[in-house]
C-alpha cells in the first residue's frame, strides 16, 4: 500500500516538456496543456498524454487538488482539426471513431470522478471537447479575456467528452441546446452570468487565484471533498430515496476517516482543525 505521505513515483517529478505538462507540489497538481503553436488543440499524442496523467493523479493519494491549464492564448480548442482532416484523407476512420471511447471518454470521466476537487483555470478560449473539460471539473476560474464555444455542430458533429451530461445541469436544457445548435463564443462575463464561470479574474491574476484556491483545497477534508462530488453526481441520475441512501454510505466513509475524528477533537478544543486527506 502508498504511504499517503510520499507521492506517486509515476507523478511525483515535474514533466518539464511535451504537449502536456505535469507538476506536484504541496498537494496540488497542475497539468498545463503546452500546444501553444496550436491553442492547444488535442492531437493523438496530446489525448494519450493528458488522459494517462490525469488517471495517474487521480489515483495518487499524496495529490489533494488538481488544476487544469493551458499555455498562451487558449485554454483548450478541442480536437486538432489539422490531424483530423489528414486522417480523414489518409482513411483513418479506425482512428477517427475509436479516439473518443479510448481517448476522450476514459479523460473526461477520470475528471469528474476523482475522489478530489479539480479546477480549470480558463486561461483563454476553451473550444469544444476544451470547452467539455472544464465543464467537468468543479470550479471554473476564467479569465476576463477568456470564453467557451461549443463548437461541436459548426463542423458537422455532435458533442462528446461529456456535454451532454454537463451542460445542461450548468445552464438548463433550453440554453444547452441553443449554445449546441448555434455555437457562439461565450465571453468571460456571460459565462459567469450563465453559470459556466466559477469566479472571472483579471488575466494577469489568473495563475495566482488558481493556485490559491487550490492550496486552499489541497488543505482540505480530501475524503469528504470526495464524497461530496460523488454525492451530487449519484443524485443527478438518481431519486431521492435512492439518494439519501448514498449520502448515508458516504456519511459513513467520511465518519470513519482521521479527518473527522481529528476536527471533532480540535473543535471541542476550540483549535483550527490541521486536515491530512485521509
Amino acid at each position: 500500500m502508498t504511504d499517503a505521505a510520499s507521492p506517486s513515483p509515476a507523478v511525483s517529478s515535474p514533466v518539464a516538456d511535451g504537449p502536456v505538462l505535469v507538476d506536484v507540489s504541496e498537494g496540488v497538481a497542475t497539468v498545463t496543456l503546452n500546444r501553444p503553436e496550436a491553442m492547444n488543440s488535442l492531437d493523438i499524442a496530446t489525448k494519450e498524454a493528458l488522459r494517462d496523467a490525469v488517471l495517474a493523479l487521480g489515483e495518487d493519494p499524496a495529490v489533494r487538488c488538481v488544476v487544469l491549464t493551458g499555455t498562451g492564448r487558449a485554454f483548450c480548442v478541442g480536437q486538432d482539426l489539422k490531424e483530423h482532416v489528414g486522417l480523414l484523407q489518409d482513411g483513418g476512420s479506425d482512428v477517427l471513431f475509436t479516439t473518443v471511447p479510448e481517448h476522450y471518454n476514459p479523460l473526461v470521466t477520470a475528471i469528474a470522478t476523482m475522489p478530489k476537487p479539480v479546477i480549470a483555470a480558463v486561461n483563454g478560449v476553451a473550444a469544444g471537447a476544451g470547452a467539455s473539460l472544464a465543464f467537468a471539473c468543479d470550479f471554473r476560474l476564467l479569465a476576463d479575456t477568456a470564453g467557451f464555444n461549443l463548437a461541436f455542430s459548426g463542423i458537422a458533429l455532435s458533442c462528446d467528452t461529456g456535454a451532454s451530461w454537463t451542460l445542461p445541469r450548468l445552464v438548463g436544457r433550453a440554453k444547452a441546446i441553443e449554445l449546441l445548435y448555434e455555437p457562439r463564443t461565450i465571453k468571460a462575463d456571460e459565462s459567469l452570468e450563465l453559470g459556466l464561470a466559477s469566479r472571472v479574474v483579471p488575466a494577469d491574476d489568473l495563475a495566482s487565484e488558481a493556485a490559491t484556491l487550490a492550496a486552499r483545497l489541497a488543505a482540505g477534508p480530501t475524503v469528504a471533498f470526495g464524497a461530496i462530488r460523488r454525492s451530487v453526481a449519484f443524485s443527478a441520475g438518481h431519486g431521492f430515496e435512492e439518494s439519501v441512501a448514498f449520502e448515508s454510505e458516504m456519511m459513513t466513509l467520511t465518519g470513519s476517516t482521521e479527518d473527522h475524528r481529528n476536527a471533532v477533537a480540535s473543535f471541542v478544543a476550540k483549535e483550527k482543525p490541521r486536515f491530512q486527506g485521509k
